[in-house]
């Protein structure tokens, strides 16, 4: 665990995926197509409160979805990056727009898709119920699953890790 939050305390970009980390993976549609995706209120604060101490947050998915772009709308995420299968361009995009390298990146993924990311962060994470395959391919797995807290996992890691989530707590306790 040392050497994990090692790794986060260099994090200067946390990216996701959606479908099975910011979400269940499931997937819902009414008989006109249109899609419903359910977020967890926890993971959208602990972006929140991430974002408060400088962290970026970014999110690749292969999949596109108005009701992703909404959500991360809201929780002020401007680097959105939707219907890329190959996420390696995405990815590349957004370290140049940030003027960052691969070391000071986070990723969170669940799935194949995820890999060629995963393998070139400074700390590759997996929620619980990852496929196998990617579970291999990470330095850390959270104890929940994607949509259920994964993400609030990964955010306070990363706060805990770069000295920020004590000053976070004590902000709502006085």
């Amino acid at each position: 665990m040392e050497q994990v939050l090692a790794k986060a305390a260099a994090i200067k970009l946390l990216i996701l995926d959606v479908d099975g980390v910011l979400t269940d993976g499931k997937l819902f549609f009414d008989q006109q197509g249109n899609e419903y995706k359910s977020f967890h209120a926890q993971d959208g604060h602990g972006i929140k409160l991430l974002r408060r101490t400088g962290v970026e947050v970014a999110v690749i998915s292969g999949r596109s979805s108005p009701i992703v772009s909404l959500r991360m709308s809201a929780l002020g995420i401007s680097h959105l990056y939707q219907g890329h299968e190959d996420k390696r361009a995405a990815f590349m995009d957004v370290l140049a727009k940030l003027s960052l390298n691969p070391d000071q990146v986070a990723y969170v993924g669940d799935d194949v898709l995820d890999l060629p990311i995963l393998s070139r962060v400074g700390l590759a994470i997996a929620v619980h119920d990852a496929v196998e395959t990617v579970k291999n391919h990470v330095h850390w797995q959270t104890r929940r699953c994607g949509g259920q807290g994964a993400v609030r996992e990964v955010c306070d890691l990363i706060m805990q890790a770069q000295g920020h989530y004590g000053a976070m707590i004590d902000a709502y306790l006085a």
